[in-house]
């Protein structure tokens, strides 16, 4: 068996045209017949040759390569969302290196040097935890970017958004409708712009039903269960008559059940406590987390997809998307 990569010379000997022909057939470039075109293709193909990427890329000016980021692999929604990214990534013939920052914004800022370094067509940048300016310096290196959960106004980048202060107002209203009225907030990492959103909802409702100044019942927090565990017993202990959580999301909330239940309090008749996301944890967990369900692999689908089309020249009209999310109640907060 002959072991030795099948270059574009032996396929032009083989075809009996020139190196430019076969080069022109394989990248498409209509500036030979149809016929000899196939020809070419079907002969390469007999003998089982590959395009080099390093040479295609030089044609193409494209690495067939793309950046995902996100700020924590180990998080169901970031896991759930890197599917969806990467299969839509796949379906178009694309390879993703996907990178975590562990929620640490210098780490952050190396990553995306890193794939500006290697020439990656695009990137998609979730949750970014970078100060405006910072990230705004950090993308003028980028080909293409799409952020999401994450905004930047007049910037020239793709934006894909939860309607997350929607969802902060959705849940936090369903806790007041259902009689609860001192409502905590464990709002998550302080750079977080859908924290700030959810805020945003948060504040609007307790505003809405004369629960007077929310910005005491705000506590922000790491946002795993750990850490959701501590701010809880942090806001129990300092304020024992608060009577429901919201919380930025599952993993929060979780940690959030295990407090109270730490400290006796029983779940939903004394404590009321939802989340945001939905991820799988949230239906097994005792009792079953009621939360704001988002499409995360739709929303990474959706994420990478805008990329792409802006990758292809798409400006004005691939610009934002919208995902609204939906209240689902279990036996947390009924």
């Amino acid at each position: 068996m002959n072991r030795n990569r099948v270059t574009i010379k032996d396929v032009a000997r083989a075809a009996g045209v020139s190196r430019q022909t076969v080069s022109r057939a394989i990248n498409d470039r209509g500036e030979i017949s149809e016929e000899t075109r196939d020809r070419v293709l079907s002969i390469a193909k007999e003998m089982g040759y590959r395009p080099s990427s390093i040479a295609r890329g030089l044609a193409t000016q494209r690495t067939g390569t793309l950046g995902l980021v996100v700020p924590d692999v180990a998080n169901p929604f970031f896991a759930d969302v890197a599917q969806g990214a990467e299969h839509a990534a796949y379906a178009e013939g694309y390879s993703v290196f996907l990178c975590n920052t562990n929620e640490d914004p210098q780490r952050e800022l190396a990553v995306l040097q890193s794939l500006e370094e290697k020439r990656v067509d695009g990137v998609v940048l979730c949750s970014s935890r970078l100060e405006e300016n910072e990230l705004r310096e950090a993308l003028t290196h980028q080909t293409a970017v799409v952020l999401l959960n994450r905004w930047l106004g007049d910037s020239n980048v793709g934006t894909v958004l939860i309607d997350d202060e929607y969802g902060g107002r959705l849940a936090t209203e369903h806790l007041l409708q259902t009689g609860h009225h001192m409502v905590g907030f464990l709002a998550g990492p302080p750079a977080s712009r859908s924290g700030r959103r959810r805020a945003k909802g948060y504040r609007a409702a307790m505003i809405r039903a004369g629960s007077g100044d929310p910005e005491a019942w705000i506590l922000h927090c790491i946002p795993t269960v750990e850490g959701g565990r501590i701010a809880a017993r942090q806001f129990l202990t300092a304020y024992p008559q608060v009577d429901a959580f919201f919380c930025y999301n599952d993993l929060v909330a979780v940690g959030a059940l295990k407090a109270s239940l730490e400290l006796g309090r029983s779940i939903p008749d004394e404590l009321a406590i939802i989340g945001f996301d939905d991820i799988p944890l949230a239906a097994l967990v005792t009792p079953a987390l009621t939360t704001c369900h988002v499409p995360r692999y739709e929303l990474g689908r959706q994420a990478m997809q805008l990329l792409l089309d802006r990758i292809d020249g798409c400006t004005d009209m691939c610009r934002e998307l919208l995902v609204q999310p939906e209240l689902i109640i279990r036996d947390s907060a009924l």
